[in-house]
């Protein structure tokens, strides 16, 4: 990232458009093109394409990896205020039944933010840091649902860091762990945060359109987790499917 410049007199106007081609961004969803940007707002292409240069340079857009068009960025996120998440009754019930079948720790957290946020943690068996999940989420099981749902998952990722000799080093590797997490719809991650204490988690998605709305998380010691556990996998299947009406 660079630093500001002062304004020139001519900035303003390039500023306001480099605004618009974040609205543009927004409102045409991930993989909008630069010839579409440039067509909606009535902006010369040679002009798009600098502007959406420089947001991609400063994080405010990513390139998708086909190279056919734009998505919001890690910064793009920071702009919005998070909104309060409210569980409902009934979803607190759905986690509270869990808890009462498992000695793990049962952990809910919502994505409406762009990020973890968990939104009903464990009270008998305290989660990791919550900033930490929110600021490195590829050493997560719940955060890597949520990369695994993104076109790009750079778009989220401010560094690959190195908590524990478990910890995911590599883009290559990191890529090819989301992709599994994409494909069986469930997350693990062992000793990688703390080198004792793993989790698994399962997507909550929306009935109607399959959004990925929250994720629901078992936490306890990471040899454990490094099991199988078929049966406690199903049991998370189960409980997210109860709270897929809840929570969508």
């Amino acid at each position: 990232m660079s630093d500001p410049l002062p304004l020139s007199g001519r900035q303003p106007r390039a500023v306001r458009n480099a605004l618009a081609v974040l609205e543009e961004v927004v409102a045409a969803g991930p993989g909008v093109s630069a010839k579409e940007i440039s067509a909606a707002l009535r902006i010369p292409q040679a002009t798009t394409y600098r502007l959406l240069n420089m947001l991609v340079g400063e994080e405010y857009l990513v390139r998708l990896p086909d190279l056919k068009g734009f998505a919001l960025g890690r910064r793009a996120a920071r702009l919005a205020l998070p909104v309060p998440v409210t569980v409902p009754t009934a979803a607190r019930a759905v986690v509270g039944h869990l808890r009462g079948l498992v000695r793990w720790g049962v952990h809910l957290a919502s994505y409406t933010s762009g990020q973890v946020a968990l939104v009903d943690p464990d009270p008998d068996h305290p989660p990791s840091e919550e900033a930490l999940l929110a600021r490195y989420p590829q050493v997560s099981a719940l955060g890597r649902l949520l990369l695994a749902d993104q076109p790009d998952w750079r778009a989220l990722v401010r560094e690959l860091r190195t908590f524990t000799e478990h910890t995911v080093r590599s883009p290559a590797e990191l890529s090819a762990t989301l992709d599994a997490v994409a494909k069986d719809e469930l997350a693990r991650q062992c000793g990688e945060l703390r080198a004792d204490r793993g989790c698994i988690a399962v997507p909550v998605r929306a009935p109607g359109d399959g959004r990925l709305v929250a994720g629901l998380a078992l936490a306890g010691p990471a040899h454990r987790v490094a099991e199988p556990n078929e049966e406690l996998v199903e049991l998370l299947r189960e409980h997210a499917e109860r709270l897929a009406p809840l929570l969508g």
